[in-house]
């Protein structure tokens, strides 16, 4: 029996739509494991809710704060890039965040993704600079450049310039950019502004930037501020304990007592509280006369 050729051809389409389905289902489903497993490498619209989970659980990727960006800085993630389709982001090198004090992008969020918490563009924390490579930057050569300084909306606050010895000209300073981690807003225009071909500070997220100090470790400085005394005062009220106080109990410190001699004259160790210490003898020699150093030499009395 043969088939219909119309049939023929409907089942030949309907078998290659099926499959073209899951094919795209099968590439959309691990696509999507990947981009879930891509955490910390997007910078973050201001206000974005610090952890990278509850952010991704509660944008709903509609693109409201994309359209609301006077200065189209703002994009959404595609299906092939490094982070979850769809998500909101910023590439500081094409375009960085120009600090809206209104923060429009926040404001059309329907969902929270974008906290209204934020009450000040200064506050947000889109990202961290930081001076990656010491080899090329200017400054780091003993060249006045400052464009990353100059251009940050937080000057003397995010970035300060610290003046560090030139070695090569023994006689200049360097003066280089340092980034304060608890004033930097992330919004990129240092990264945006660097004249290198490829920038040497660059806005990353912050939990890649920055360093997490062990809890087991303690700055006194800090402790010392933070409650308002030393914390070795509230300890020890008297100070530091002696060493009688940490000897083990019955034991003691040993003592000593210095030795005053003369040269020339013999000394006998003074006894000390132990019974069966035997006293030693220590001869002390006569200074030796140099007569290269041309010194006055008085010649020795004779003992009468």
């Amino acid at each position: 029996m043969k088939l219909d050729p119309n049939r023929r051809q409907f089942l030949k389409n309907a078998t290659r739509t099926a499959a073209g389905v899951c094919g795209v289902g099968i590439i959309l489903a691990l696509q999507q494991k990947q981009s879930l497993a891509r955490t910390g490498v997007a910078l973050r619209p201001p206000g974005a809710l610090e952890d990278d989970k509850a952010f991704a659980a509660a944008c709903i990727r509609c693109g409201q704060c994309v359209q609301a960006c006077p200065y189209d800085m703002l994009r959404l993630a595609s299906l092939l890039a490094q982070m979850e389709a769809g998500t909101p982001y910023f590439i500081a090198r094409d375009k960085p965040c120009e600090m809206c004090p209104d923060i429009p992008c926040m404001n059309a969020c329907p969902t929270g993704a974008l906290s209204e918490d934020l009450k000040d563009i200064d506050d947000a924390r889109m990202g961290l600079a930081v001076l990656l490579d010491h080899e090329t930057c200017l400054n780091w050569q003993g060249l006045r450049c400052d464009v990353c300084y100059r251009v940050c909306p937080l000057i003397d606050k995010a970035i300060t310039l610290e003046h560090v010895h030139n070695d090569r000209t023994e006689i200049h300073a360097k003066l280089i950019p340092t980034v304060h981690s608890d004033a930097c807003t992330g919004c990129g225009k240092c990264e945006q502004a660097c004249v290198l071909e490829e920038s040497a500070i660059k806005v990353l997220p912050t939990d890649m930037a920055k360093g997490v100090l062990g809890r087991h470790y303690r700055l006194g400085w800090k402790e010392k501020q933070n409650a308002g005394k030393s914390l070795i005062e509230e300890r020890y009220p008297s100070g530091f304990r002696t060493m009688d106080a940490r000897m083990p109990e019955g034991m003691a410190e040993p003592t000593y007592q210095h030795m005053q001699v003369k040269p020339g004259v013999r000394e006998v160790t003074p006894p000390t509280v132990a019974p069966n210490y035997v006293p030693s003898q220590t001869t002390v020699p006569e200074a030796t006369h140099f007569p290269d150093l041309d010194l006055p030499h008085t010649p020795k009395t004779p003992a009468k």
